[in-house]
């Protein structure tokens, strides 16, 4: 995954604002970890980090798109991803182990800050589960596979067991 460690020991106390604009930030980790899409409109983050006694604040935000398959039709839609994030982050300490997952680290007894993997995280927190391209998108016929948004089927539905026909239009309060 793409590294990115901004050095904060010179970062003064009214904090420092970083613009990202490198793709890569994104490309690169999309591609290891699979994610079925590609960059559409280009990426752009903004991250503000502010020392306080015991760590750091990082705040900002990140907005971009991304192409990808509908959950539903399986056609290729822009998805619009972006988030704003606030997040305190303290150095690891001295009986914390390299295995934990901290975003700090320190390096010749100088703090770190590790904004690409950062930005990722708040990325994938940004995706949807199941991204589709409209809220009313009817999906592929599960018989015939017809994508039902741009053309009907002649595929007769199941409406289910007929002794049960009367529940359902139960409703339950």
């Amino acid at each position: 995954m793409t590294e990115l460690w901004i050095p904060l020991n010179d970062v003064p106390a009214e904090g420092r604002e970083f613009h990202f604009t490198d793709q890569s930030l994104w490309t690169g980790p999309m591609g290891e970890f699979r994610v079925p899409g590609k960059v559409g409109r280009k990426f752009e983050a903004r991250m503000l980090i502010t020392p306080q006694d015991d760590g750091f604040l990082v705040s900002g935000g990140f907005s971009g798109s991304v192409m990808l398959p509908c959950g539903r039709c399986a056609e290729d839609f822009e998805l619009v991803v972006e988030g704003d994030f606030d997040s305190f982050e303290e150095p690891p300490g001295p009986e914390e182990s390299l295995e934990d997952e901290s975003r700090l680290r320190m390096t010749a007894g100088q703090p770190e800050f590790d904004a690409a993997g950062f930005l990722w995280e708040q990325f994938l927190l940004a995706l949807p589960e199941s991204p589709v391209c409209a809220e009313d998108c009817k999906g592929l016929c599960p018989d015939c596979g017809v994508n039902r948004n741009l053309a009907a089927c002649s595929c007769k539905r199941d409406e289910g067991d007929p002794r049960l026909a009367v529940l359902r239009n139960l409703k339950l309060s």
